[in-house]
């Protein structure tokens, strides 16, 4: 498995990438697929708004775009993440700001192995996988 780390408006956060490759792959395989390529490119608010009317038709803020590139049981995509998204939701729910980048970066490859979090119970399912690996990788407590 290769990820890409990238910025475009913002720095790079500080984080451990190789827990990071470990957990993803973890996850990837767990999930039944197999590893391919991952980026994961780091923007503003700002940024990721312009992508999401762009490419999605959707005038909101969030945290997270994912581009889907898997080849039948090769993951790959690209994670288009808001460092301004992910450091006021570490706020808004109390979390260090580590553990909800790690959050949003299984969540966007739960996207990538099929996942979805349209419906409430879709969206519960999410949560418990992110948690699964969220705790696979120490980020999160029992």
């Amino acid at each position: 498995m290769a990820i890409g780390i990238f910025s475009e408006d913002v720095s790079v956060p500080d984080f451990d990438q190789k827990l990071l490759e470990q957990t993803l792959k973890h996850l990837i395989e767990n999930e039944g697929f197999v590893s391919g390529d991952v980026n994961i490119i780091y923007c503003s608010d700002e940024h990721l708004l312009q992508m999401n009317k762009d490419y999605l038709k959707h005038d909101y803020y969030t945290d997270i775009i994912t581009f889907d590139y898997v080849d039948d049981q090769t993951v790959s995509g690209d994670l288009f993440i808001s460092l301004d998204r992910i450091k006021e939701n570490a706020s808004q729910f109390a979390d260090s700001l580590d553990q909800e980048l790690f959050r949003v970066m299984i969540h966007g490859v739960l996207h990538l192995c099929g996942y979805h979090d349209k419906s409430e119970e879709e969206q519960q399912t999410m949560r418990g996988k992110e948690n699964e690996y969220l705790k696979y990788a120490g980020k999160l407590s029992d």
